[in-house]
């Protein structure tokens, strides 16, 4: 079993996103039973919330529904649960590593890292822009959630 958390600031765009292109991903290549897929925000804005409007709009045009999901913050218990904390820029994974035991900070990466056509390191915050921010957000967790899975499927 692969437990696979997705961080964020507020765990209301890029984050929840990635969890939905993730899972989406990983059913149709029928793994399901092989993965616990979760997101999380470093910040408490949002907590019991849905992903924002825009987040499940765009997403739901790819054929995932982000709608059942509910925010929450990420909690030190979360470093031993899961086998990887892929946070979606670099100052997401700073707060993560400041939270993060030691003995599980090899366990934070950066969601880009997995990508495989993409260039950029970090999954750019659609929050404040416009429709094209949340097409990119989706474009680049489609890339690096296949670049992802194959690292752990093959």
């Amino acid at each position: 079993m692969h437990k696979i958390l997705f961080v964020c600031m507020g765990n209301i765009c890029r984050s929840p996103s990635a969890e939905g292109v993730f899972r989406h991903q990983v059913e149709q290549a029928g793994r399901a039973d092989q993965f616990l897929i979760d997101s999380a925000g470093t910040h408490a804005y949002h907590i019991g919330e849905p992903p924002d409007l825009r987040s499940q709009e765009f997403a739901l045009k790819r054929g995932i529904d982000l709608s059942k999901q509910r925010t929450r913050q990420v909690e030190v218990a979360d470093f031993a649960r899961f086998d990887l904390v892929l946070a979606m820029d670099q100052d997401n994974y700073a707060l993560l590593m400041r939270k993060c035991p030691e003995q599980h900070q090899h366990k934070i990466k950066l969601m880009m890292s997995f990508a495989r056509h993409s260039r950029s390191e970090i999954v750019p915050d659609p929050y404040y822009g416009g429709a094209q921010g949340f097409e990119t957000v989706l474009d680049y967790l489609e890339d690096a959630s296949a670049g992802l899975l194959q690292s752990l499927t093959s």
